[in-house]
């Protein structure tokens, strides 16, 4: 997928599905809430990105994403360790209630530790856990993944803070009217902390890599990765800020709460294209 000044080329199965979506006056589904985080690390050439590509039986499958997913009903739970902004704070980027807001920072937190084996937490407000990879921490990331445990408990059991403020707003982004599953999903950057590593873990995706954002971009342009828009998007965004400093300085002041949704054109002559609106 290529953007350029009249907005992004849509896949030609996109492209279908929209066209079928409106001659049969179908009803847009109701969006799932949910998070994903750009994992950043710094390189020789600047810094890089973390990226995943979706397995083809999932929604959006074939496609390469940030670690991700929907707001589960446990991250609604108290947390006994907060370091970071307050939900009520939270709530006043991201444009919800501050409840609602805990939940959507939890699961961004549930979810990098899900996909990526990253952990954004530590024994206090002020250190993060160092390397998450030994077995006893994969049976715990397990546990998670497959529900036999909440990451409040998780957390709890490990006299763990959830350090909220390794997590910086970047966007949010609502999936089109005519897809069948559509999330409203709340973009953040974290850097990745020392002492841990990415690991292929997660059995939603089936290939991984670290690059640098501008050339992840590139690579998508020249259509040897699949991204929809607001992978695309955000990748040109993080690049412009120049360096890990730039990003931070970058995620301060950036609008998290009003939501951006991609319109498909469908013109009688011409191309289908995405729009942003």
């Amino acid at each position: 997928m290529t953007i350029d000044s009249d907005g992004f080329a849509a896949p030609p199965a996109l492209v279908e599905h929209a066209r079928r979506f409106l001659a049969e006056g179908g009803t847009p589904a109701v969006p799932r809430v949910a998070a994903t985080v750009l994992l950043l690390r710094p390189a020789d050439a600047g810094f890089e990105v973390y990226l995943i590509r979706r397995v083809a039986a999932m929604a959006f499958g074939g496609m390469y994403a940030f670690p991700g997913g929907g707001v589960d009903p446990s991250d609604s739970q108290a947390h006994p360790g907060w370091a970071g902004p307050a939900p009520a704070r939270w709530g006043e980027r991201l444009g919800l209630a501050p409840a609602a807001a805990q939940a959507v920072v939890c699961a961004a937190a549930r979810e990098v530790f899900e996909e990526a084996g990253v952990l954004l937490a530590g024994p206090d407000p002020a250190t993060v856990v160092g390397d998450v990879s030994g077995d006893d921490w994969e049976a715990a990331r397990v546990a998670l993944e497959q529900r036999r445990v909440g990451f409040a408990d998780l957390l709890a059991e490990r006299r763990l803070t959830l350090r909220s403020d390794l997590l910086l707003p970047w966007s949010r982004w609502i999936t089109p009217e005519f897809e069948p599953r559509r999330f409203d999903t709340y973009f953040f950057v974290a850097l990745l902390p020392e002492g841990q590593r990415t690991r292929d873990v997660s059995g939603e995706a089936d290939r991984t890599l670290w690059a640098r954002p501008a050339d992840a971009h590139a690579r998508a342009e020249a259509g040897e990765l699949t991204m929809l828009p607001p992978t695309l998007v955000t990748l040109a965004q993080v690049a412009a800020a120049g360096d890990l400093d730039g990003v931070v300085r970058a995620a301060a002041t950036r609008d998290a709460a009003t939501p951006i949704t991609p319109r498909l054109d469908l013109p009688e002559t011409g191309h289908p294209r995405f729009l942003l609106g």
